[in-house]
């Protein structure tokens, strides 16, 4: 199964789904905007409407959409509108892109879960709207901190 999320700098974001018991893959990318096949520089622009993302295959039997889910939400600030500690612009917004109906209920009930829980004192800003196309990032974004051992989002 597939499942996609923005929630700031890729690298980042990328690592923590790896660690998860049951995806089988991630690749990071570009989604939500009007440039097709945009590049790492078309996107720090800020006017192609793209959000760093990533893409994530996983095993269903070992790891729900629920257990993704909490991986996202655990690994960002879904407070900050644009904008993921210094990295700030549309970017680096914080969505959810569902790919079925059933993603679409469950990144719903999860954010009023979350939103009622009293964990953040701001509103959530994430955005949960239909997976559009995603555009796969140049092979040097794809496990980046895997690959440089740094615990970073910063060129």
């Amino acid at each position: 199964m597939k499942a996609t999320f923005a929630a700031g700098c890729f690298w980042g974001v990328e690592a923590a789904f790896r660690q998860l018991k049951g995806v089988t893959a991630t690749s990071v990318g570009y989604i939500g905007g009007t440039k097709p096949d945009p590049t790492y520089h078309d996107v720090c622009t800020g006017r192609t409407g793209h959000a760093e993302a990533v893409q994530v295959e996983y095993d269903p039997s070992q790891a729900s959409y629920d257990d993704l889910l909490r991986v996202f939400w655990e690994n960002h600030d879904p407070t900050t509108l644009n904008r993921q500690g210094p990295d700030v612009g549309t970017q680096y917004r914080s969505a959810i892109f569902f790919h079925t109906p059933e993603q679409e209920a469950a990144a719903k009930a999860s954010k009023e879960a979350l939103a009622k829980s009293g964990r953040f004192k701001r509103p959530i800003v994430t955005e949960i709207q239909p997976a559009p196309e995603f555009w796969q990032a140049e092979d040097y974004h794809q496990q980046y901190l895997e690959k440089r051992g740094q615990a970073h989002c910063h060129l």
